[in-house]
């Protein structure tokens, strides 16, 4: 007890430096990042916007466009883009969802699909300098920064017509539906004719109303003519094609058609339009396409979403010498060159509408047959 007594006696043990345990430090409070609104910045890819309708009643097109180009970037193997779907059939309709996209850092925009959606978002891209290559067929909401890349009418009609011309037809006839398309179809057929030389002895308009069709034939029917442009849809064509054959100069004339024939899959079994000539984009892809597409998303595409999905090759092209977060550069769109895609080829003129190479198709026995191939490039016109 003593000794226990002693040894406490004798004060703490001095803990030697090297053994003491490290000093506790609180860590430094650091602040947390601020969240941005918007989509994340993504500075490694070029953002692209697709204007597409997801809802309503053009959402299947929608889709099958948003298919399209989700397939060209796989096909491309392209790390360098990165696409946001906005939808114009939502609240605000396709303003909104430029303004939207605009807002997120697009530099790029794709779409939309119809004229007026077009001239709705043109003027705010052109505000913020972004470009936009719209699907619409209407070449009045081009230039200015907003480029068509639809199937203008005006080419179909002159490059049938000139196939009917070299063909040894001379007289003809017109039947187009009223409206815009019609309007625009009839002056680009006269314009067609008499550049080559043909003569138009009767053009007719005709609207929804019960009969108008038939009065309209009936009229045309009055003067010779060796061919006759039906203008608008496959459908419309072969409600026509009987009561022209009906009148004397119709028996024997050769129907000619637009480029909305080629929008319909069913086109050759339609026995009506046996003979007919349609100008159109060449379809020597399309087929590949259409399977390619069918074994991915489960259904077949719609025969406008080509256009999404040259739109995304395009771009691609173009994007091999544009920096990330840099304004798109617009003029690359109107080299003379110009693009290849699985519509064939085609490029911008100072107008901003999409000049294509189109071939002349045949309806014949169930099917469609190429009669006069588009050419390869631009200097084979």
């Amino acid at each position: 007890m003593a000794l226990f007594l002693a040894a406490c006696a004798s004060g703490p043990r001095v803990v030697p430096e090297a053994e003491r345990p490290a000093p506790v430090t609180r860590p430094t409070p650091v602040a947390p990042r601020p969240i941005a609104p918007g989509l994340p910045q993504d500075v490694e890819r070029h953002r692209i916007a697709l204007l597409v309708p997801l809802s309503g009643p053009n959402a299947g097109v929608g889709r099958s466009l948003q298919n399209a180009t989700q397939l060209a970037v796989l096909d491309t193997k392209s790390d360098v883009l990165r696409i946001t779907t906005y939808d114009t059939a939502a609240p605000g309709g396709a303003a909104a969802a430029a303004q939207q996209a605009i807002s997120d850092g697009n530099r790029l925009i794709l779409g939309p699909l119809l004229a007026e959606e077009a001239r709705e978002v043109a003027p705010i891209a052109r505000r913020a300098r972004v470009p936009v290559l719209s699907f619409s067929n209407d070449a009045g909401v081009a230039g200015n920064g907003t480029f068509i890349l639809g199937y203008v009418p005006a080419q179909s009609i002159e490059r049938v017509v000139n196939f009917a011309k070299r063909s040894g037809i001379t007289d003809f006839a017109g039947l187009v539906p009223s409206g815009l398309y019609g309007e625009r179809a009839s002056t680009a057929f006269l314009r067609a004719v008499e550049s080559a030389g043909g003569k138009v002895n009767a053009l007719e308009t005709y609207d929804g109303r019960p009969g108008s069709m038939t009065t309209a034939i009936a009229k045309i029917g009055r003067s010779p003519f060796d061919a006759i442009l039906v203008a608008g849809s496959a459908e419309g064509a072969v409600t026509a094609a009987p009561l022209i054959r009906r009148t004397t100069s119709g028996k024997a004339a050769r129907l000619l058609g637009t480029e909305l024939w080629n929008t319909d899959s069913a086109i050759g079994g339609k026995a009506a339009l046996n003979g007919a000539w349609f100008a159109s984009v060449p379809d020597n892809y399309y087929r590949q396409y259409a399977t390619k597409y069918r074994a991915r998303f489960g259904t077949a595409p719609y025969r406008l979403s080509t256009l999404g999905y040259d739109a995304v090759l395009l771009t691609v092209r173009i994007a091999r010498g544009w920096r990330p977060g840099d304004e798109f550069p617009a003029a690359r769109l109107t080299e003379r060159e110009g693009f290849a895609g699985l519509d064939g080829a085609f490029r911008f003129g100072r107008d901003g509408v999409a000049e294509r190479a189109l071939e002349v198709q045949e309806v014949r026995g169930g099917t469609t047959a190429t009669v006069s191939p588009a050419p390869a490039n631009f200097g084979a016109n």
